[in-house]
């Protein structure tokens, strides 16, 4: 689950011998629609699994054509992997590449040069819009500003911006000169932000006056202004700021630049830095709940072809396509599948800066029909509050233009799965399901629509080249339907290199945690999952939020998939509290439909339901009613927060994200 879901890395829960049950049954079945596979990257079951075996047999010639095939190189690569020092990982060493030339330059000979690279919509209407040949001039100007304000190739640049195309061309523009980016989620507090710019020393921030959220103008600058004062960041030597809102802002003389005072007058052309495969492309800091965040570091040419790959096999991307992914930059899957999966494969991606809102619930609906989109990839989260609205206003828009659509970021209940491709993908869609993390860089398990048959719920088959297994502590292989930990055997080029100035909290967060008998190096970072009997994986969340019921292990997802399949739930978070008799209780957080009333009645209702659904030891011990959960804005529920809600503790570590925080009164309540 990537995003804003931190890394596990501390000691695992205390029954460490246990294995995690799995609860939730779910038979339904969809195969691919006939005649799908006619032009798609992977057509079929058969040619998946051909692929799989071709990674299996042999992956230095499996990852080593691929990345012949699909990167440009301005200096082919003599090693494929160097695993002689695991778990930090070498890939492609030799070669030289560009990731900015490989989402611009390469798509400059030929039709798509002229083809639309960026639509942007701005939350009050306004659009911009910019083909490959535009988007290269742009990153060429901002490339050239970069260093006119002293960025050379190895400092890193901080990015605190709102969703407009300036943050896309500020991430390609700092590829393009070698200078790694550190984008920071504009939703975060200017001591959030203080944090990562000491860590990383980031020498340039690039912001924005400010953004517009929810009919909004939300400030941006003020909080650089704050993370900066009293010389707490020595290292930054500048602040770029783009005109959004109009907002009157302090600009600190020598320091701070308009950037259109500087930009525009730069020239259009600037030669792509030819860069080592290995050296650092960007470091993206996990959020974390509590202690110093992580800073994930992802290097230039396995970052590139994962991103590449995995946009393409998954999405099974055509040369008419409209890919709106909904997260923000500031997030993996922004920089994955907004910024660098589409534009390296000469795709039509779309930038939104504006959310769902009360004076326009069907922002999302009218985007597709007004842009004609044909791909939707969005969170769970996001499904279930449309869920909770009901199906009027999406049925009042035209998306017959969709053809496939995603889910990232968190696993999803199989009664969202369905409400998402019934009432959005008109029963025509196929719908990828996709787990991976920050760290891996791109997804790792997903359904290829044109081969895999999906159940709702599952993540279905891992991506040809990764080796993952659901294993107990010791790193033995579960039966199926046995759940354990989500681990990936063996290296793939996207996964991360190291933590940010830690390479041994690198090695201890992912590879030491469980260590197998033969003294292998499995990665894993934090997960929770059983394999079914067709070699299916069905993600249960993170292992921080497995719930030790007087010795059963069960899984929070499972849990909440059964509360959401009951007619009067719209959403529903589960969590464990310290239980005397039974180790922990589970308590539920719950957020029903339109028109229906949380009561002592329903919350006896629903436990019943739960127990038939799943048995008596799944029923929870308390259910607490709200009109909403605590969401950061990018949609996840913080469920660290209800943790602490739950068990009566005072709430720690960074708030600054949290969408509202009106919330938290209402749940300190119970039934």
């Amino acid at each position: 689950m990537p995003d804003e879901t931190p890394a596990f890395g501390g000691p695992m829960s205390d029954a460490t011998d246990a294995t995690i049950e799995s609860v939730l049954q779910e038979q339904r079945v969809f195969a691919p629609e006939p005649g799908s596979g006619q032009g798609s990257r992977v057509p079929s079951l058969e040619a998946y699994r051909a692929l799989a075996a071709q990674a299996e047999a042999d992956p230095d010639r499996f990852w080593g054509d691929l990345a012949r095939e699909h990167l440009h190189w301005f200096e082919p690569f003599h090693t494929v992997l160097d695993w002689s020092n695991p778990p930090f990982a070498r890939w492609f060493e030799g070669g030289t590449t560009n990731l900015s030339y490989n989402c611009l330059d390469r798509h400059l000979e030929g039709p798509r040069a002229d083809r639309t690279a960026l639509i942007w919509e701005g939350e009050p209407g306004d659009e911009r819009r910019f083909t490959y040949r535009e988007l290269h001039a742009e990153v060429c100007r901002t490339a050239l500003a970069l260093r006119a304000l002293g960025v050379g190739k190895g400092d890193l640049v901080a990015l605190y911006m709102p969703m407009v195309p300036e943050a896309a061309i500020a991430m390609l523009a700092c590829a393009r000169i070698g200078a790694p980016h550190s984008v920071v989620f504009g939703g975060f507090s200017s001591e959030a932000l203080r944090d990562r710019l000491i860590d990383g020393e980031a020498r340039l921030v690039i912001t924005a006056d400010g953004g517009f959220r929810k009919d909004t103008a939300v400030p941006l600058k003020p909080a650089v202004d704050a993370a900066l004062a009293d010389g707490s960041c020595p290292s930054v030597q500048h602040v770029l700021v783009v005109r959004r809102t109009g907002a009157a802002v302090t600009m600190a003389e020598g320091r701070d630049v308009w950037w259109d005072d500087l930009v525009p007058q730069q020239p259009s052309d600037c030669p792509a830095e030819p860069m080592a495969s290995e050296d650092r492309l960007f470091v993206l800091y996990t959020s974390g709940s509590t202690g110093k965040p992580k800073g994930v570091v992802h290097t230039t040419a396995g970052y590139n072809l994962w991103a590449h790959l995995t946009f393409q096999w998954i999405f099974d991307i055509r040369d008419d396509d409209i890919h709106w992914c909904t997260a923000d930059v500031g997030w993996i899957t922004g920089h994955s599948y907004i910024v660098y999966g589409p534009l390296s494969n000469g795709a039509t991606t779309v930038m939104y800066e504006g959310a769902p809102r009360p004076g326009k619930p069907g922002a999302f609906w009218e985007l597709i029909e007004k842009h004609r989109i044909t791909i939707l990839y969005t969170a769970p989260t996001a499904i279930r509050a449309f869920m909770k609205a009901g199906r009027t206003v999406p049925d009042s828009y035209d998306m017959s233009s969709l053809r496939l659509l995603g889910t990232v970021g968190e696993p999803i209940n199989p009664e969202a799965w369905m409400w998402y491709r019934e009432v959005i993908g008109g029963n025509r869609c196929p719908i990828v399901d996709t787990w991976w993390q920050t760290e891996t860089g791109g997804v790792m398990i997903s359904p290829l629509p044109a081969a895999t048959p999906t159940k709702p719920g599952s993540a279905t088959l891992p991506l040809p080249g990764i080796a993952a297994d659901v294993v107990d502590h010791d790193g033995v292989s579960q039966a199926a339907d046995q759940g354990g930990y989500l681990v990936v055997r063996r290296p793939w080029p996207g996964m991360m290199r190291t933590v940010h100035g830690d390479p041994e909290r690198f090695r201890r967060s992912y590879w030491e945690e469980i260590r197998p008998a033969d003294g292998s190096w499995i990665y894993f970072a934090g997960d929770g999952a059983r394999r079914d009997a067709d070699g299916y994986f069905w993600v249960m969340g993170r292992v921080d939020d497995v719930i030790n019921v007087s010795g059963h292990r069960l899984g929070t997802m499972e849990i909440e998939s059964a509360l959401v399949s009951h007619p009067a739930v719209a959403e529903a978070a589960v969590v464990g509290r310290p239980d005397d008799l039974k180790g922990e209780g589970i308590v539920a957080f719950v957020t029903v439909e339109s028109g229906r009333q949380g009561d002592d009645e329903l919350a006896a209702d629903l436990r019943r339901h739960v127990g038939r659904e799943i048995g008596p030891i799944a029923r929870p011990d308390e259910i607490r009613f709200s009109d909403a959960l605590p969401k950061t804005r990018s949609g996840k529920i913080m469920r660290r927060i209800l943790r602490a809600l739950a068990s009566g503790q005072q709430i720690q570590g960074d708030t600054s994200t949290l969408e509202d925080r009106s919330v938290l009164d209402q749940l300190r309540g119970g039934s």
